[in-house]
């Protein structure tokens, strides 16, 4: 089993420790140290939370399995006794962040320390999960912080339950719209806007900017990059440009930096394209590549193509062979033999492996 709970916001994974800072007068109230670190989300490429839209309707879901009595949600110390299998072989994702006056300071670590142990969601009923979310708390965190954490969690969970109701309002709408190839991004602004009022509800300035500041932001660039790419007024270089404006105008920083790279990846595989339909030169596509992701990477990827290319003439003599066979033999299965053998001197183990998916793809190509 993998000891990764959790899908990733941002690539970067963050590890509970045990921190004084003077100057910020900020102590980081550590977890067990016995498990592998779980990583964190990954990047968000819509307007909603795919994860908490996860947890949401699990919870709303009528159909979850109850695992444990009510005695044994009082049975809790450290609330990591019996975990349910999905989190045996894992370690506590996020942290408990406190201050000078043991004071909670919130953090999206708070946020992803909740989704670990409601990930058990369907194997442990809600009011296990609560009491064993409630017990870690109270043992690694002293008052008041440890029941200003409890009171978020249970805000948490009320505010999960309530998302299904604006999902279902907008479901539809977002479907037929992308029907024509195109997304209603006004329905999405508004959908947004209502999940926004929804966390007023629930939370306080501070709260939602730890919890959801890194998603909405990712959230506005994805939309704004659909915005221009839907925009049939401007042609692809004015699209390129305005892309790259909106990147260069975000606040400086890791969400940046990340969504930097994101729009180079992105970049990247498109020119690549256009350029190998073009039949560039292998020193033109290297050129382009370091400038984008830099010399290591387009040395990387250049060894790639070649990769590529002999392996793409392997599999064209594969296939002329392997017909030739086919024709040749009033016997299939002693055809079907040679074409073994066949593979095993062009192929290795790995590359066998993909030949049936490879060649559809090369047909789908030429249909």
């Amino acid at each position: 089993m993998s000891n990764n709970r959790r899908p990733a916001y941002l690539p970067i994974a963050i590890i509970a420790v045990v921190i004084i800072v003077i100057a910020a007068a900020v102590i980081v109230w550590f977890k067990p140290d016995n498990k592998p670190m779980a990583t964190q989300q990954s990047l968000s490429a819509s307007p909603t939370d795919t994860y908490e839209s996860t947890l949401s309707t699990a919870l709303n879901s009528e159909q979850t399995e109850q695992t444990a009595s009510a005695q044994s949600q009082s049975a809790f110390v450290t609330g990591l006794e019996r975990l349910p299998r999905s989190l045996k072989g894992t370690q506590v994702d996020g942290e408990i962040i406190i201050d000078e006056h043991k004071q909670l300071v919130v953090t999206e670590g708070l946020r992803r320390l909740f989704d670990y142990f409601l990930s058990a969601i369907g194997e442990e009923d809600e009011a296990v999960i609560f009491a064993r979310v409630e017990s870690y708390i109270r043992h690694h965190t002293p008052e008041p912080a440890a029941s200003q954490a409890v009171a978020i969690f249970g805000k948490y969970v009320a505010y999960l339950k309530a998302l299904p109701e604006i999902e279902k309002r907008y479901g539809n709408l977002q479907l037929q719209a992308t029907k024509n190839g195109e997304l209603d991004l006004n329905a999405i602004a508004q959908q947004k806007q209502d999940v926004a009022s929804l966390r007023q509800q629930y939370f306080d300035k501070t709260t939602i900017e730890a919890f959801f500041g890194a998603s909405n932001s990712y959230d506005d660039y994805s939309m704004e990059m659909v915005r221009i790419n839907q925009n049939e007024q401007m042609s692809e270089a004015q699209k390129q440009a305005a892309r790259q404006d909106y990147v260069s105008r975000l606040p400086d920083g890791a969400i940046k930096t990340n969504i930097m790279q994101q729009a180079n990846l992105n970049e990247l595989m498109a020119r690549t394209e256009q350029m190998k339909a073009a039949g560039a030169s292998p020193e033109a596509l290297y050129n382009m590549r370091r400038e984008l992701v830099g010399a290591p990477a387009a040395e990387r990827l250049a060894q790639v193509d070649q990769e590529d290319a002999d392996f793409d003439q392997r599999f064209t003599q594969y296939q002329t062979q392997k017909q030739r066979l086919l024709n040749q033999s009033a016997n299939p299965a002693e055809a079907q033999i040679q074409i073994d053998q066949l593979e095993q001197q062009l192929f290795d183990d790995a590359e066998r492996k993909r030949l049936s998916g490879y060649a559809a793809l090369q047909e789908t190509k030429t249909q």
